[in-house]
């Protein structure tokens, strides 16, 4: 699975707070409508930069740390986030994310910026910047987790094989 897109760049300790904030979790189980307000409190223009054309949120360490909401990897990809990429993941968002058919991918995210042109090879384990002609590695999926993802997350794969097919 390749994934190319443009670099959304975020910090560290991104929460799940500021991927979706708790004051919509109760307002809508449309998750069209609550990604419009993914990051915003961090990036009130978030949803309409990224939504468009997709994108790469890019961040720093811990990210996804907080309450465990599956509605943050979900808003992230009705908002066209097409991945995550962080030197580290709380570990609940990471199993949210795979579960939901979100890649989120541990590496090196310090040389990318804001605006660089991504290309992400899953199976390769490669991060190609190709704004920067520069390559990132890491350490590809699991064949479960990759299997999942594939499949659009944990609900679609059962739907597809009528149970666990791993």
């Amino acid at each position: 699975m390749t994934i190319k897109a443009k670099a959304f760049r975020f910090g560290d300790d991104i929460n799940t707070d500021y991927i979706i904030s708790g004051k919509y979790k109760f307002k809508s189980n449309d998750m069209n409508d609550m990604a419009h307000h993914a990051m915003e409190e961090l990036d009130p223009n978030y949803y309409e930069r990224v939504s468009a054309q997709g994108g790469i949120l890019v961040a720093g360490t811990n990210f996804g740390c907080g309450s465990s909401r599956e509605q943050a990897p979900l808003v992230l990809i009705h908002s066209n986030t097409k991945a995550v990429l962080a030197k580290t993941f709380a570990r609940i968002f990471f199993r949210n994310a795979i579960n939901t058919g979100l890649p989120v991918i541990e590496c090196d995210t310090d040389r990318i910026d804001e605006g660089d042109e991504l290309e992400l090879d899953l199976e390769a384990g490669v991060v190609k910047n190709l704004t920067k002609a520069e390559e990132i590695p890491f350490a590809p999926l699991p064949s479960v987790m990759a299997k999942l993802l594939a499949d659009g997350g944990l609900v679609n794969h059962f739907k597809q094989n009528g149970g666990f097919a791993l």
